[in-house]
């Protein structure tokens, strides 16, 4: 038994997530933790809310409540929809947690010890009516690119030029509309990451699993003069700063969140008596640590973060793979949850079951470049793949045992050449589909899954129980039961991505409500076991998405 440790991008706290978020880390670090699961390893699947910084922040000021009450009922909504799309998750916590904040402190106090904090003046707008420093995301104004008028201090969404506070024209803050800005120095701290520049360079020249675009990404911070990094802001919610003359201030949101993996562990653990977070984050050389993140967070995970660890000079856990994606584009353009552009998920759950989204953004995952979606591509995949591969599938061999053997995995007859060479394709298919899986290619492990719904489909064409009855009974059991077997084994073999619909089917077999075991024994064996056995009559486990719904979806879905 392997221990996993598997993170997910932690998810702001400043509204539902939309589906690029939910394929750049969240799902397809589920479906790996259900995959280790399956094989037998040793899991823990850890994810929180991101709560701090000024997202949050200004979220809760446009809702009218006070932050941590905002916070709160955002953290619920979140962990519901993940709950409902299926993620299982070990634990789900916040980084405003009173564990995430201790630790926080912790590793800056051992940073400072080591001499890596470093107090530096800078200049910042400060605002005279609300009488506070604004960071650069408070600080509105016209775009001096574009002529934008509601561009943020730190980039405008309508060009997505990258912009400085003063750049702006007509500047104002968002919290109050205050048009006397000045500028005014403040202090504040910064980690010296310029003076662990080697060790960095050492760390990452060992980890040899990363994808190469994760590993360019963090070489070129490294290879360009890796600046020093601001972890102080100004502003009144966060993990307070223990030092003196700091009382005013917090840490930066991307120094207190990375620390979050390992206080939702402290938390987990302390949920159990026979838990121990050590196990994992401590001294934890028998771990395996794999991070899920889509490519805007690849540098703070693959250089900020372990500046962190390194720095501190304690034994922690540091990552072994970082699966980084690109983006998931929506119908030619960005997904924005700012805009509210694109779909969400708590919409996209209240228009269709979750394994029809978690299927389609698995076989289209964007691994290795950008995908698109669109609903008519959506619709035509789930159709042809859930509907008329899987769903028939399994529908129509349950349905013909009910018909001429009563329910059960039919006894009698000896399996001919053809199972015989359906076994042996199926052995092969079953190492590519774990290789898959096991190297993080989800997008060939869902095209694996495919193929071997095919092959199944292609096996039933071919024996025909439903002709063979007329003629020879025996070969049309050894026919139905080789079937049926097709159908639980390719349930098993998906269900890490579609655990609902494979759930459907397992349940029809009595095998449902637990971890279905990833098959070892040979498939000859498999696919002619179990007769006598009873299966339950299974309604159509996927309904077509109908030429209507499609409009409909595209009415609420779709880009004028």
């Amino acid at each position: 038994m392997t221990k996993i440790l598997i993170t997910s991008a932690l998810p702001y706290v400043n509204g539902v997530k939309h589906l690029g978020n939910l394929i750049g880390s969240l799902l397809p670090a589920d479906v790996h933790a259900r995959f280790r699961r399956q094989v037998g390893d040793e899991v823990l699947f850890i994810c929180a809310t991101d709560e701090h910084g000024t997202p949050a922040e200004l979220a809760a000021l446009r809702a009218g409540e006070e932050i941590g009450a905002f916070c709160a009922r955002q953290h619920a909504i979140q962990a519901d929809i993940y709950r409902r799309f299926g993620l299982s998750f070990d634990y789900f916590g916040r980084t405003s947690s009173p564990q995430n904040a201790t630790l926080t402190q912790h590793f800056y106090r051992r940073l400072d010890a080591a001499g890596l904090i470093d107090e530096r003046e800078l200049q910042q707008v400060w605002s005279p009516v609300d009488q506070r420093f604004l960071p650069d995301r408070y600080v509105l104004g016209t775009c001096p690119h574009c002529g934008h008028g509601e561009a943020r201090g730190d980039q405008c969404d309508g060009c997505g030029a990258l912009l400085d506070p003063d750049e702006l024209i007509a500047p104002r803050s968002a919290l109050s509309g205050d048009t006397s800005l000045e500028i005014r120095s403040t202090r504040h701290l910064f980690l010296r990451q310029s003076k662990l520049v080697e060790r960095l360079r050492g760390w990452i020249d060992q980890r040899s699993d990363w994808p190469a675009f994760v590993v360019s990404t963090a070489k070129s911070w490294l290879t360009a003069e890796l600046q020093d990094r601001c972890i102080t802001r100004d502003l009144a919610w966060g993990v307070p700063v223990p030092r003196a003359g700091f009382e005013s201030k917090v840490f930066y949101v991307w120094f207190d969140a990375p620390i979050g993996y390992i206080a939702a562990t402290q938390e987990w653990a302390a949920a159990a008596v026979d838990r121990d977070w050590r196990r994992w984050w401590w001294q934890a050389k028998d771990v395996r640590y794999i991070q899920f993140l889509g490519k805007d967070n690849v540098p703070f995970h693959a250089v900020s973060f372990p500046a962190t660890l390194l720095g501190s000079g304690e034994p922690w856990t540091t990552v072994d793979v970082i699966k980084g994606f690109h983006w998931l584009t929506y119908e030619g353009g960005k997904f924005s949850t700012s805009a509210q552009r694109g779909v969400f998920t708590d919409a996209a759950l209240e228009e269709l079951p979750a394994d029809l989204w978690r299927w389609w953004l698995i076989a289209n995952a964007p691994e290795s470049a950008d995908t698109d979606f669109s609903v008519q591509r959506f619709v035509a995949d789930v159709n042809k793949d859930l509907a008329d591969v899987f769903g028939n599938l399994a529908n129509r061999i349950i349905s013909f045992s009910h018909v001429a053997f009563d329910g059960r995995i039919p006894e009698g007859g000896e399996p001919s050449a053809l199972e015989l060479e359906l076994g042996a394709e199926f052995d092969q298919r079953i190492v590519s589909l774990r290789r898959h899986h096991e190297a993080l290619e989800f997008r060939a492990a869902a095209a694996e899954t495919r193929a071997i719904w095919r092959a199944a489909n292609a096996y039933l064409q071919q024996a025909a129980p439903w002709t063979a009855i007329k003629s020879d009974r025996l070969k049309a059991a050894v026919a139905t039961r080789t079937g049926l077997n097709l159908v639980r084994l390719s349930a098993v073999l998906a269900w890490s991505i579609i655990p609902e619909l494979s759930e459907k089917v397992l349940a029809a077999f009595g095998r449902g409500g637990v971890v279905p075991d990833w098959p070892i024994k040979p498939c000859g064996e498999l696919l002619d076991g179990d007769a006598g056995n009873p299966v339950a009559k299974l309604a159509p486990i996927v309904s077509k998405i109908s030429a209507d719904k499609t409009g409909h979806l595209a009415r609420r879905f779709g880009v004028a």
